[in-house]
């Protein structure tokens, strides 16, 4: 995979560009190059009419001829826009040579830089990129943006940005400036924009600055379930918080595309734990929370799963409650949910399982602290969490209280991320199977006759790795 792009918006404000080409094409890059304020000289034997009258009009300049290294003299941009797929190769290694950015339409290999598709509402522009390798998509989603973006964001934007000195030299500090502004957009300023009272956002505008800042309160800590991996399944009010969030604590196994969707310049911590290695301790955790709220900052300490399900959650809790910290929690997808749900199987089912039970066997302690008689009962689902170390007393275990050792399993390793991978098996061929699959953390073990259904019903990523012994064995639904 090559490395993404990185964005820009550019000042051409009085800057020289070249244009390559006398069509369309070239027609309307110029045309959105004027409105950048860019100086545009054209180079091509002939214009069409669109360009010989911003020719006429003294608008931009024109090179006659075939192209020309030398055209690239002085240029800040150039942009190879001819029907010529050679011509615009030229071009781009004349750039190239001059260290000059070149964008050739319609040929990403050749561009040093590529133009977006993008969405303009006064001075607030997005911008929209697929590398230059689908243009279409990006074209797709900027129609489809185009008519959910509000017209009167144009307007805003020119209404902060005239105020943008004032706001920051009334709230220096940029936590004050994050409430200000949180505060600002939730309330009336949009709404009367929107209605085009103008004059009266402006009133409201000036009335916001004249309050006094208030001091700092005593922040707050939410604990936010991440879920399993898959940014999709994070719920609207986790996604709210993480965008909201001063500081964010989150857990090693926390999926970086759920990062990306957190606050950009929020401070983010890492303080993972692992099996043997605990990177941060909980002593160490629960004095950060503590440490960023008393400072007045809004905390997610942002937990892979469910911050209830065996997440300690409820010991984070029982700290921040101690210690007067105001503090939310918010549900996430917790791993049983997740990976049966990727993997096709039914956690209940009316003919095989009409109970779930949820354990852990992260250590020797747990494993021999559970209650094995009743987890080894028939028709039922188990789900063993943080038990990959462990598998081999897991199953003695289940055996010596008289599982059947063909019951079905599934070792679900990443489950609902892109490198998911499914082993299903037998109980007692368990923990062999998952060493030679070398099934890494982290991993769900489902344990019971549903966990056979994967081989039929699995939907998401690749196929599972069957067992041979498991032939004829997967219950049939």
């Amino acid at each position: 995979m090559t490395a993404p792009l990185f964005p820009l918006f550019v000042d051409l404000r009085g800057r020289s560009v070249l244009v390559v080409g006398g069509g369309p094409v070239a027609a309307r890059k110029v045309a959105a190059l004027l409105d950048a304020g860019a100086q545009v000289r054209v180079g091509a034997p002939t214009l069409n009419t669109a360009l010989a009258q911003l020719l006429e009009a003294g608008r931009i300049q024109h090179s006659v001829g075939e192209f020309q290294p030398d055209w690239l003299d002085g240029a800040w941009l150039a942009i190879a826009a001819t029907d010529d797929a050679q011509v615009n190769r030229a071009v781009a290694a004349a750039g190239a040579a001059r260290q000059i950015w070149v964008n050739a339409v319609d040929d990403a290999r050749a561009s040093s830089v590529h133009v977006p598709a993008r969405i303009e509402r006064g001075p607030l522009q997005l911008a929209i990129s697929s590398g230059g390798g689908a243009p279409m998509l990006a074209r797709h989603l900027r129609e489809r943006l185009e008519t959910e973006l509000d017209e009167s964001l144009g307007p805003l934007a020119e209404l902060l940005t005239q105020a943008r000195a004032r706001i920051r030299a009334r709230y220096p500090r940029i936590a004050e400036r994050r409430r200000f502004f949180d505060e600002l957009l939730a309330g009336e300023i949009p709404a009367l924009l929107r209605q085009g009272r103008h004059a009266e956002a402006g009133d409201a505008l000036e009335a916001a600055l004249q309050v006094t800042p208030k001091p700092p309160k005593t922040g707050s800590v939410a604990l936010v379930g991440a879920g399993p991996g898959d940014p999709g399944l994070l719920t609207l009010r986790a996604l709210r918080l993480l965008n909201q969030a001063d500081v964010i604590l989150h857990d090693r196994l926390v999926s970086p595309e759920v990062l990306q969707l957190a606050r950009r310049d929020a401070e983010f911590i890492t303080v993972g734990k692992q099996a043997g290695a605990a990177l941060t301790t909980q002593e160490q955790i629960h004095e950060l929370m503590l440490e960023h709220a008393r400072a007045g900052r809004r905390v997610v300490r942002l937990k892979g799963g469910d911050p209830f399900v065996f997440g300690r959650g409820g010991e984070e809790l029982e700290f921040l409650h101690a210690h007067n910290i105001a503090f939310e929690v918010v549900p996430g997808i917790t791993a049983a949910l997740a990976c049966a749900a990727y993997a096709g199987i039914p956690l209940t089912h009316r003919d095989h399982a009409q109970s779930v039970r949820l354990v852990t066997a992260h250590s020797k302690d747990s494993v021999d602290g559970l209650d094995w008689r009743s987890l080894a009962a028939e028709r039922q689902t188990l789900a063993v969490y943080m038990g990959v170390a462990g598998l081999d007393r897991v199953r003695a275990q289940l055996l010596a209280h008289g599982r059947d050792p063909a019951t079905p399993f599934a070792l679900v390793e990443n489950g609902s991320r892109p490198e998911q991978r499914v082993i299903l098996g037998t109980l007692a061929e368990l923990p062999e199977r998952a060493r030679a699959e070398d099934v890494r953390s982290p991993a769900l073990l489902i344990v019971g006759e549903v966990a056979g259904l994967a081989e039929s019903l699995h939907w998401f990523g690749a196929a599972p790795l069957i067992s041979e012994s498991m032939g004829g064995l997967a219950c049939a639904a």
